[in-house]
């Protein structure tokens, strides 16, 4: 049976996304919530984007066709209308901005995170922009925003605006046993290491799993797990792990295996995509 199979999830409902409804004279709002591990947040959408951030612990976010880790260090971007759910992966206190489409960047063009990013994104967390958030108002209902509130929310969407994109971002496939697979390698990433060993998790071939690879998602599996694998190495790195342990948790022989993988993928070092 499939890891994700056995995995015990408690689903509850979205907090009423109107109560925290940015407006033009307020475009930047916050929501605290604080989750246990296994919980699942039903599926939802709402009409302006999102920016979805755990100050502790670990997330995972599937948004449209693809799946997220965010770990303390990054952030999601989340367009409009985006349907979305998150899976808790740690106990994790998660912190979400809605954005209101007339936010702009400061700068002398103004420009529109809008406009910028029309899919979903995955950013670095600065140090400032974890702190500048962690000092937003998280009080539900309309209310006024203060002038230290218009600094702050001006402040953050500046340092949104100058975080660095990361190229992670897993995307899921329709095909049903395909996603059964998939969710299993999200799950335990380390548990197998080939596709043969697991395409018997959904009881296909491995020829078959290959080709649906292919026409579904348009990569390899191999490809396909190695992005798997650098979102659990960044949810772990948040621990603070050392890269010896990292690479074993991961199945590899050796951190210099690790290493060569991350290079392969993303053309950095680790110690540069973990910084």
């Amino acid at each position: 049976m499939p890891a994700a199979a056995r995995t015990r999830r408690t689903s509850v409902p979205p907090i009423d996304p109107l109560a925290y409804a940015p407006t033009p004279a307020r475009p930047l709002r916050a929501k605290l919530r604080r989750l246990a591990a296994a919980t699942r947040v039903e599926p939802h959408s709402h009409p302006w984007a999102q920016i979805a951030m755990s100050a502790t612990g670990v997330i995972r976010m599937q948004a449209g066709r693809s799946t997220y880790l965010v770990p303390p260090s990054r952030a999601l971007w989340i367009p409009p209308g985006v349907e979305h759910v998150v899976t808790v992966v740690e106990d994790a206190e998660i912190r979400t901005l809605y954005v209101h489409p007339s936010a702009r960047f400061l700068g002398p063009a103004r420009e529109s995170p809008f406009q910028r990013w029309p899919d979903c994104r995955v950013l670095e967390v600065s140090p400032l922009l974890r702190e500048l958030v962690a000092h937003l108002d998280t009080a539900p209902g309309p209310g006024q925003a203060d002038e230290r509130e218009d600094c702050l929310a001006a402040l953050i969407l500046d340092e949104v605006g100058r975080a660095a994109p990361v190229r992670l971002g897993i995307e899921l496939p329709a095909d049903k046993r395909l996603r059964q697979l998939c969710e299993a390698v999200l799950e335990s990433p380390a548990r197998w290491q080939t596709l043969e060993q697991w395409s018997r998790e959904v009881g296909a071939s491995a020829r078959t799993v290959a080709r649906l690879f292919r026409s579904e998602l348009g990569t390899s599996f191999v490809q396909w797990r190695h992005q798997v694998l650098l979102s659990h190495a960044l949810a772990l790195a948040a621990k603070r792990l050392p890269m010896a342990t990292i690479a074993a948790e991961l199945g590899y022989a050796s951190p210099s295996a690790f290493t060569a993988m991350v290079r392969r993928t993303l053309g950095a070092p680790p110690t540069r995509f973990f910084a």
